[in-house]
């Protein structure tokens, strides 16, 4: 039977939940570089027992993070995070320019064949690749020329947070970054365009056709289907069928469009779940309900998944990479929250359970489909 391995990132260390294919009961670990904020915590595709953490601190910085032995031991690898030249300026809170400045890895996205390659988004945004499993990084450097001077840091920062590799186009990758938008390559990170066509941030932006400035929150893909898109905005959710060429509204009947996560279901890629947020000022579920959101159409019709899950006076957030899937049929669905919960679905989002309570609030959510 297969096994399930939830990694989870939290303001005070990471734990490892672990499960059989029945997820009904669950072990969980003790804390992970306990007292340390670990921003995300993600398995390798290639090699499943090769993991990889980003640990920060406003004391200490910067500390990557690596296991061979599926979260047994821990060894720290290569911490240098340089950008390549001179980065420049982008924009700052009050529209002047200001210094591109390294505090952060936001995400890890190790390659979908090569257990040594990895990518990392950055705050302030900037996109960095190794190729011998953490040791040494590099700059994709193109990245800021597609109008980096425009770019803003949205209320959590200025983050490259979201990273997509398309699986029939090695040399296609996509980015989002908080508050720039998505962009994308076709040449392996050499050259990149802005992907916004579609977008309206009229609150941000008064350029209805602004190419870069939009905050995006999250962008999700199935493998399937790697020229559809799927995104959670600050406002508003929408959907791209040619690769971020274009992008159109799906937030249908959804109680508010406002959110952080979004993912697509493993086996069913018209299935998108959200989990609306009352707003971008009120970060709650509207009416204290939690509720995962679930279109099996691709967007605009969606229904409230709430058996399980608290109706009355819930208070959480669930931040933008908070929330994953795992591969197994019927598919599993996971979520952590800011009030330190993690939650899980075993059939698709019809039933939930918190699999653990009361830990740090949660940063980040990925899950292994073991053999």
């Amino acid at each position: 039977m297969s096994k399930i391995r939830v990694l989870v990132g939290t303001r005070k260390g990471a734990f490892i939940l672990t499960s059989d294919g029945e997820r009904e009961h669950w072990k969980i670990s003790d804390p992970h570089f306990a007292g340390w904020e670990i921003y995300h915590l993600k398995g390798s595709p290639a090699e499943s027992d090769r993991l990889f953490a980003s640990q920060t601190s406003g004391w200490f910085g910067q500390m990557i993070q690596r296991s061979d032995d599926g979260g047994e031991s821990w060894e720290p690898v290569g911490n240098e995070f340089n950008y390549d030249g001179v980065p420049g300026t982008h924009q700052w809170y009050d529209g002047t320019q200001h210094p591109w400045e390294f505090k952060r890895v936001w995400h890890l996205e190790p390659s979908p064949t090569d257990p040594d390659t990895i990518y990392a988004g950055a705050e302030d945004a900037a996109l960095f690749k190794t190729t011998d499993g953490g040791r040494t990084w590099k700059e994709l450097a193109g990245v800021r020329s597609a109008k980096g001077h425009l770019w803003q840091p949205g209320a959590g920062g200025m983050g490259l947070h979201t990273i997509v590799l398309d699986p029939k186009r090695p040399e296609r990758i996509f980015i989002a970054i908080s508050a720039a938008g998505v962009f994308r390559t076709d040449d392996a990170g050499q050259t990149w365009q802005p992907t916004n066509r579609g977008l309206k941030s009229p609150y941000e932006i008064p350029d209805p056709e602004a190419e870069v400035g939009h905050c995006v929150h999250r962008i999700a893909m199935h493998p399937s289907r790697p020229g559809v898109l799927f995104m959670q905005k600050h406002w508003d959710v929408m959907r791209s069928d040619d690769a971020g060429e274009s992008w159109h509204e799906i937030s249908g009947n959804l109680p508010s469009d406002f959110g952080f996560p979004i993912d697509v279901h493993a086996n069913e890629p018209e299935t998108i779940y959200v989990v609306p947020i009352k707003s971008d000022s009120e970060h709650f579920p509207p009416e204290g309900k939690l509720r995962v959101y679930r279109s099996r159409t691709g967007g605009n019709e969606w229904e409230a998944l709430t058996n399980g899950l608290p109706q009355r006076d819930c208070y959480v957030n669930v931040l933008r990479d908070a929330m994953a899937v795992d591969s197994l049929d019927p598919c599993g669905i996971y979520f952590g929250t800011t009030g330190g919960q993690v939650y899980a679905s075993p059939d698709g989002g019809d039933t939930w359970n918190p699999i653990v309570r009361d830990l740090p609030a949660v940063l980040s959510v990925e899950v292994q489909t073991l053999p």
